[in-house]
């Protein structure tokens, strides 16, 4: 066991008795958290760096980055180039979130590198067009680029190693990699939709008019004009340094090559062949923005997350909910646990769904409220203890920073369901359940994929944590830039009533499920981790964390370990549909949890695998190493040293 992650301790008599009893059941649902287990991966320990991502390729790409000299920074910008490459849910054209933990300013900075909706994506637009929101998939899901800007400003503002050589494994990539079979099939399978954009189909099948159109596992897969537009960078680079720039400089050379030169044309013309709405002052006037990214406290530990243009701040709700609760007393995964950790998420991504949106556009998100302990102290007293609430709605957080609810019409005509009558037939929620995309969509195993995560930590103190995603497949790919469009923009809505902070606009970046996350403890860095799985990724971290801090486990037996995800929020995809009541529990629950939970109002499903991938680095302070974790499904992989 970890020397600083506690273990199962008591609070009197009668809670060491309950603990004891539940701890026996609980033991059915997964090994007891009381003593350390055999996980099914073994834990990464590592004295100089760990590197983990989505890929095992990409996890070589941050080691080869290391053993060069480089820092966390740099290699966490060439796993993130090299799983942009494979199309790891993303591709170059789609967005990126970090959080940085600074050594020598000991400080977690926030990375915003999330593309904007382009010129002429307004409400009306979509709503002119029958759409309750952007669609999930072509040029009008599009949003701008976003992973190029954040990765190259990442690299340049805090690593060491130059654009050509932390792009040089991304690039071989490009040249032509072993294609995995994930991404192989994920190609085949959505063929028929790549067939409808010229330069996605020239580039992603391979056997044009054969039975498998889309390469085979282990088949080289080129990517020339990604290849092409990646050397461009390099060369901006080395163009800028011979011009006697000096490093920083010439990776923003890059930088605007990429948003205001000819790639940038390219990228634009290809857009628009394809139906889309991009200008080229769309790319010219986005920026990465360098944030302060919001916190709490849960039981000693400071949990960092992103501003709420992401779902990051609903773990620091839910954490703030659940700190009123004796969690402990309940029993690891018994019915009341399951219960009481389902309400304070229930009410978190009820604020999620209302308030959170673009801080650059007003009106201002309540923040300051919504991460109240008062107002957490607030929510908890209305949470019902006996069974499930398929009603919570947003609470006001107005009055807890002194203020008054502008939106209080909107508030009182919220439903956990939306408006039906706001959403055209053809996409209401009962056809949207399954859909093809694969991505989160309460109820489809979908609603735990999705995105990928980067975790990257060093001896010398620095620590990263990434979430990029958009650009999946299937993408409609920019001209001959080999870039891959996010779709993104379908998490926006067009009606106020369905969140006044998030109504699509030019120039405003769409709340997203993306969520990094970095915790610190007594100051200094205590843990990087993060999962794919959109709406389901803060209910899953959220666990995670309570399995750590509550429950004594391990990284490896945390991430492993078993979770539950309410459908009770609005999906952020497709229809923005919502299940209140819908439960997700592994099979290996107990029928006496089970039919607990039903009693309880709960509609229960199952599924062997309830969580993404969820990844991690724990730094053991007491032996100056690092601990590193991936979950024992999916594809996530680890290398330390």
């Amino acid at each position: 066991m970890f020397p600083m992650f506690p273990t199962f301790p008591t609070r009197n008599a009668r809670s060491a008795m309950t603990i004891l009893a539940t701890t026996v059941v609980a033991a059915t649902i997964v090994a007891s958290p009381v003593a350390a287990q055999k996980t099914q991966k073994p834990p990464l320990h590592g004295r100089h760096w760990v590197a983990v991502t989505g890929k095992p390729l990409a996890a070589t790409a941050g080691a080869m980055i290391f053993q060069q000299g480089g820092n966390a920074v740099d290699a966490a910008c060439a796993m993130l180039g090299a799983v942009a490459t494979m199309w790891d849910v993303l591709s170059w054209g789609g967005e990126t979130q970090a959080l940085i933990y600074h050594p020598g300013r000991k400080q977690v900075i926030g990375i915003n590198a999330l593309g904007v909706a382009p010129t002429g994506a307004t409400a009306d637009f979509y709503r002119s067009r029958g759409m309750n929101t952007p669609p999930e998939f072509g040029p009008l899901s599009a949003v701008t680029p976003g992973t190029p800007g954040g990765l190259m400003t990442m690299l340049a503002e805090y690593g060491t190693l130059s654009l050509a050589q932390v792009l040089a494994p991304a690039i071989q990539m490009a040249d032509g990699y072993a294609i995995d079979a994930q991404t192989a099939n994920a190609i085949e399978s959505n063929k028929e939709r790549i067939k409808q954009w010229k330069y996605s189909r020239a580039v992603m099948l391979a056997h044009p008019g054969e039975p498998r159109e889309a390469p085979a596992a282990g088949e080289v897969f080129a990517q020339r004009d990604l290849a092409t537009t990646l050397r461009k960078l390099v060369e901006a680079e080395r163009l800028a340094l011979r011009a006697g720039k000096d490093r920083k400089a010439a990776i923003y050379a890059a930088y605007d090559r990429f948003y205001r030169g000819d790639i940038a044309e390219e990228i634009v013309r290809g857009v628009r062949e394809e139906g889309g709405l991009f200008t080229r002052q769309d790319l010219a006037d986005w920026k990465v923005k360098i944030e302060t990214p919001l916190s709490t406290t849960y039981r000693g530990v400071e949990v960092f997350k992103l501003q709420p243009w992401t779902q990051g701040p609903v773990l620091l709700q839910s954490l703030n909910i659940l700190e009123n609760a004796d969690l402990r007393s309940m029993g690891y995964n018994t019915p009341r646990y399951i219960h009481t950790v389902y309400q304070a998420m229930s009410a978190a991504f009820a604020d999620r769904d209302f308030y959170y949106g673009d801080p650059a556009f007003a009106p201002e998100e309540p923040m300051r409220g919504l991460l109240s302990k008062d107002y957490a102290k607030a929510r908890y007293a209305q949470l019902r203890s006996d069974r499930n609430d398929s009603t919570i709605t947003p609470g006001d957080p107005y009055p807890f920073q002194g203020g008054v609810n502008p939106f209080r019409a909107e508030l009182d005509g919220w439903s956990v369901t939306g408006a039906p009558a706001q959403l055209p037939k053809a996409i209401l929620p009962a056809q949207g359940l399954g859909a093809s995309s694969g991505l989160p969509f309460p109820g489809s195993a979908g609603f735990y994929s999705g995105t990928t995560s980067i975790q990257a930590a060093d001896s010398s103190g620095w620590v990263v944590s990434v979430t990029p995603s958009g650009g999946w497949i299937p993408a409609v790919i920019a001209g001959r830039t080999g870039v891959g469009l996010s779709q993104r923009a379908q998490s926006f809505v067009t009606h106020p009533g369905d969140g006044p902070f998030n109504v699509i606009e030019p120039g405003k970046r769409p709340r997203v499920t993306l969520t990094p996350s970095l915790a610190l403890k007594d100051g200094d860095p205590y843990m990087a981790f993060s999962v794919q799985g959109g709406d389901s990724q803060d209910q899953n971290l959220l666990q995670f964390l309570l399995n750590t801090i509550e429950w004594g486990m391990t990284p490896q037996e945390a991430v492993e370990a078993p979770n539950f995800n309410s459908f009770q929020m609005r999906s952020s995809f497709g229809s923005h549909a919502s299940r209140p009541g819908h439960l997700l529990l592994a099979e290996a629950v107990p029928d006496w949890t089970r039919a607990s939970l039903r009693r309880m109002g709960y509609t229960l499903e199952f599924e062997r695998l309830t969580s993404g991938p969820i990844t991690a680095i724990w730094i053991d302070r007491a032996h100056r190493t690092f601990w590193g974790a991936a979950s024992n499904h999916g594809e996530d992989y680890g290398i330390a040293w």
